[in-house]
This record gives C-alpha cells, structure tokens and sequence, in this order.
C-alpha cells in the first residue's frame, strides 16, 4: 500500500508541471520538410538536390516523401538510383525488391540501371498471383 502511495505521488508531482507547447520548426527546416508533403513536389525538390550534388540530401527528401506516401513508387525508384550514387547497392535492391508487383516505367528504370548498373527488374505479379 505504501508503494502504491509512493508511485501515486510520484505520477502526481510529474504530471502537475506545466506542459510547454512544441516550439516551431526553424524556417529552414520547413523548407526542406514542407516539399516533402506532396510526392511530385518532394521528387522535383529531390531532383534539384540531385542537380546541386547534394546526394545525402536528396535522399532524405525522399525518405520524408516514403514516410508521409507510402505508395510513392517513383519516389522509391529514384531513392535506389540515389542509394546507388551513395555506394549503397545493397540499401537500393533493398528498395527495388519492395516494388515487387508494380509497373515501372522504362525512363524511370533508366534512370535506376544508370546509377546502379544491371539489375533485375521487378516484375509486375500476374492478377491473383503472388
């Protein structure tokens, strides 16, 4: 009964502290999150990062747009080419073998075989298969 006691006054001597609200993020930070919201805008961001050579960048944009969309199949196919430019081809088949069952574009896979040299492609699963 004691403990009990004890683990009450504990909890309310916590919980009577007030609470401050979140601060808000620096505006350089909700620069590089806010594109990150929509998958055509976190793939042209990560794109201009591409384009600036900032690599580690790019791919944490993408990752922010995988987090938030998780159906974003051409973010996932760029990360892999990113992976690659990283040196990290086993982290980039990794990615490629989660789009098991989807199409990829011809461009977009490209784009991938240029970075990460041949793989195989994944493979659209026939209808009721798995």
């Amino acid at each position: 009964m004691k403990r009990l006691a004890a683990i009450c006054c504990c909890c309310a001597t916590i919980f009577s502290f007030p609470l401050h609200a979140q601060e808000p993020a620096p505006p350089e930070l909700e620069a590089l999150i806010a594109p990150s919201l929509d998958p055509a805008t976190g793939i042209a961001f990560a794109r201009t990062q591409i384009g600036d050579n900032d690599l580690l960048g790019a791919a944490g944009t993408l990752e922010r747009v995988m987090i938030v969309n998780h159906d974003a199949h051409d973010a996932r196919l760029l990360y892999a080419s990113v992976l690659c430019r990283l040196d990290d081809a086993a982290g980039a088949r990794v990615e490629l073998s989660l789009l098991r069952g989807q199409d990829v574009t011809d461009p977009a896979w490209a784009e991938v075989t240029a970075a990460c040299g041949a793989l195989p492609r994944p493979q659209i699963q026939p209808e009721g298969g798995q």
